[in-house]
């Protein structure tokens, strides 16, 4: 089915408004891991469901529009740079690795693989925001986090696309 401009953009808004609620809850839930920054990444399902649905400009959209809106609902600057960074560092890796290698890799695995960068992307601009490299020594950290977190990102997204494509009749469903 070919999509309107109007039904694509309130698709996308939609979308948006998904990942809001994700961040809104995800906030809310305690993470049982005393380590700082360490994250479900529940938002992260709606990227990567963005970006199998209508691709890389969209799902680059559709991350920054809910990184701004949830930075006002208690991120501010500094927490909108972090997430803008690995958001968009992560949708794109994710866009590369399911637009170009579908064939070779899992959606688990591209969640991962997307997971691990959006930690690199935050540190990367932490280092640069106060000026001291040491911070990749926490990366490791993050790093295990963000593999577990992006296996479990991976497997909802594979289980819940197909029934968001036939209720959106979307990609031939």
């Amino acid at each position: 089915m070919i999509l309107t401009k109007v039904k694509k953009m309130v698709l996308l808004s939609i979308l948006v408004s998904q990942a809001l609620v994700l961040y809104v809850i995800e906030r809310a839930i305690p993470v049982p891991v005393p380590v700082p920054g360490v994250k479900l990444g529940l938002a992260n399902i709606i990227s990567l469901i963005t970006i199998i649905l209508f691709g890389f400009k969209e799902a680059v959209l559709v991350v920054t529009l809910r990184t701004l809106l949830g930075s006002m609902f208690g991120g501010g600057l500094s927490g909108f740079l972090y997430s803008l960074a690995g958001g968009v560092l992560s949708t794109a890796v994710m866009a590369y690795l399911y637009l170009r290698h579908k064939n070779s890799f899992s959606i688990p695995t591209i969640s991962t693989v997307g997971a691990v960068f959006h930690n690199i992307g935050q540190i990367g601009v932490a280092s640069l925001v106060i000026s001291n490299v040491r911070l990749f020594y926490y990366l490791p950290v993050l790093l295990i986090s963000g593999v577990i977190t992006g296996i479990l990102i991976g497997f909802i997204v594979q289980f819940t696309v197909e029934p968001v494509k036939k209720i959106l009749k979307i990609g031939g469903a």
